[in-house]
């Protein structure tokens, strides 16, 4: 079996250690004055943290950078590093651009309106407000090319506890629905993606 694969007795392992909540997220920035007017100047994240260096303390190797961090409200952060060399992240060619994205959390409806507002008189094209159901939404891009959500949560917490009871069952489904998805795409039954089993937004459908 596989070292990866193989199951630990989880009886014998120390338990996981309460992780209380994000600390930060890294990307890498085309241009580091540039990548802070975005997220200080328009969004407001206050610049509050820089590392530099030439080696990179992980691994070793030699890549000078300049790795600088954004502020939210709960104390966690956005950061970047600055390579130097004007040049931002390609796209995964294998993802659509809307699935890798990272979503920061307002208090209100009118607040998502209010940001639109902000971004597009700085020339930034905004998808939305979007409605989720459990949240709205807007979407845009920062000049790194990352795709970012500002999201304003509707549901109470009695609502998601609700939905939390019944999630390891429809991920138990999905699973046991792709294996057999897999089965038939080997022997040639079957070329099309797999449809989730339940469609929770119907109202994009298109007819």
């Amino acid at each position: 079996m596989n070292a990866a694969l193989k199951k630990p007795d989880l009886a014998t392992l120390p338990p996981p250690a309460p992780i209380q909540q994000l600390h930060h997220y890294a990307y890498k920035a085309r241009d580091a004055e540039e990548t802070r007017q975005f997220y200080e100047d328009i969004l407001g994240l206050p610049l509050y943290h820089i590392i530099q260096s030439d080696y990179v303390p992980s691994t070793g190797e030699y890549c000078p950078y300049t790795h600088f961090f954004f502020r939210l409200k709960d104390g966690s952060f956005i950061a970047f590093f600055d390579l130097g060399d004007d040049v931002k992240a390609e796209p995964s060619p294998n993802t659509p651009l809307w699935v890798n994205h990272i979503a920061f959390r307002v208090d209100t409806v009118q607040e998502l309106e209010n940001t639109k507002r902000r971004l597009e008189a700085h020339g930034i094209e905004v998808l939305g407000v979007t409605d989720h159901h459990i949240f709205h939404s807007i979407y845009f891009f920062d000049p790194n090319g990352i795709r970012l959500e500002l999201s304003a949560q509707l549901a109470n917490e009695e609502q998601m506890a609700k939905d939390s009871t019944v999630a390891h069952a429809r991920l138990a489904e999905w699973t046991a629905r792709k294996e057999q998805w897999r089965k038939e795409r080997a022997e040639g039954k079957v070329a099309a993606p797999l449809k989730p089993q339940q469609n929770d937004r119907p109202e994009f459908v298109k007819g």
